[in-house]
């Protein structure tokens, strides 16, 4: 191989966090950005749970890529397979080294199926899912909506699970969909919650713990589930009462994450960091290598990974990156992050909080942590145009 192309900026991941921040430096002025991404299609996540509760397509979600990409940037289609932070260097699967100025790291984070044994087999069955994955998403719909009788189980996982409160709103509108059918008597639904709350909000917690009650879900916190077995139909589940076999007609899981691999080979990683980008929870700067930036899902930020956290992180990275080169004082970001939550088909919530469980409304009036149809409308129907035409142009302060 020859020696490195060098770009100014090279950002790892051409998602929400990816494409956003490439559209921001470009509006600051940065003339050489170069963003490696290999998937051909874009996707808006958000949509995803939507899909899995029937109120959405796939095709409302998915973009080109060559479409999303920022002009002026350079789009190397191609899998990541390392960094040398020593040498600023970008090592790709295919074709030659990317040398670099800054790095942004921000490749999202996978679906840790070992994390739970047997979960993997499971979802290639009719009788479990995740919408997840968008080629698990229309499944997930299909599986819930041709249930009349059993039992639901539902499985929220807190181990880097992206906006794992996302992960109720599949439950809560298919039991509005049961209801709707008349067969919501005939099912018992079970909802595990690894964590101790359904989301790190006080009175949004609240707010989803009736919305629960209404449906006749039995909320278990505090639960783990520790392995399936597809063949049976069943889950091995550990609460703080012991461990238990659980049944299952329908199995939905929002499963754990974890940070590709080669992100802790290439010595970006810690032991407190399990293998995702350690980066100064703050300031988004690599805890050893100041050239290296991390955000999104694969950066250890100690808040909950949602697109909504982007929209601080995003401008934090691309003003520390030209501060940092002029000398000037870093920006600091504040954790802030949201989970919007169906309660039923009609009805949403957004729980707005900090990364120490502060309530951060982003607005005084209306209360957005209570269930309302504006914000349903919102973060159905508005909130992906904005993605598109807003957020992916680098309008994000």
């Amino acid at each position: 191989m020859g020696s490195p192309r060098h770009h100014d900026v090279v950002i790892v991941g051409g998602g929400n966090a990816g494409i956003s921040l490439a559209a921001k430096l470009r509006r600051m002025g940065c003339q050489d950005v170069a963003v490696v991404e290999p998937k051909r299609v874009h996707h808006y996540r958000p949509l995803l749970s939507y899909v899995g509760g029937g109120m959405a397509t796939l095709e409302e979600l998915t973009r080109p890529q060559a479409k999303c990409i920022p002009s002026g940037c350079t789009w190397y289609a191609n899998e990541v397979v390392g960094i040398d932070p020593d040498r600023s260097v970008v090592h790709l699967a295919t074709g030659p080294d990317l040398h670099y100025t800054d790095v942004a790291v921000c490749p999202g984070s996978r679906v840790d199926w070992a994390a739970i044994p047997g979960s993997e087999e499971a979802v290639g069955t009719a009788a479990a899912a995740t919408s997840y994955l968008p080629e698990q998403a229309v499944k997930t719909w299909t599986m819930l909506s041709s249930l009349t009788a059993g039992r639901a189980v539902f499985v929220i996982s807190d181990r880097h699970v992206p906006c794992a409160p996302v992960g109720l709103k599949p439950l809560f509108m298919a039991a509005d969909h049961w209801r709707r059918s008349g067969v919501l008597g005939d099912i018992v639904i079970e909802l595990l919650v690894e964590g101790s709350r359904l989301v790190n909000h006080d009175d949004a917690d609240r707010e989803l713990r009736t919305a629960a009650d209404s449906f006749g879900v039995r909320v278990r916190t505090r639960t783990t589930a520790e392995a399936v077995r597809a063949s049976a139909r069943s889950l091995r589940v550990r609460s703080p009462e012991g461990t238990d076999d659980l049944t299952y007609d329908a199995l939905y899981l929002a499963p754990p994450h974890r940070a590709p691999q080669w992100v802790a080979a290439s010595g970006l990683s810690t032991a407190e960091a399990a293998g995702f980008a350690a980066v100064d929870p703050h300031t988004l700067q690599h805890v050893r290598h100041p050239r290296v930036w991390g955000l999104g899902d694969v950066a250890t930020v100690d808040t909950l990974p949602s697109g909504g956290a982007l929209r601080r992180q995003v401008p934090v990275v691309a003003h520390n990156i030209a501060a940092q080169r002029a000398g000037r004082g870093l920006r600091r970001y504040d954790g802030y992050s949201v989970a919007p939550v169906t309660t039923n088909r009609r009805e949403l919530l957004l729980a707005e909080f900090d990364r120490d469980g502060h309530p951060e409304p982003s607005v005084s009036t209306p209360d957005l942590a209570r269930p309302r149809r504006s914000t349903f409308v919102f973060d159905r129907y508005l909130e992906p145009r904005i993605y598109w035409h807003r957020l992916l142009k680098g309008n994000v302060r």
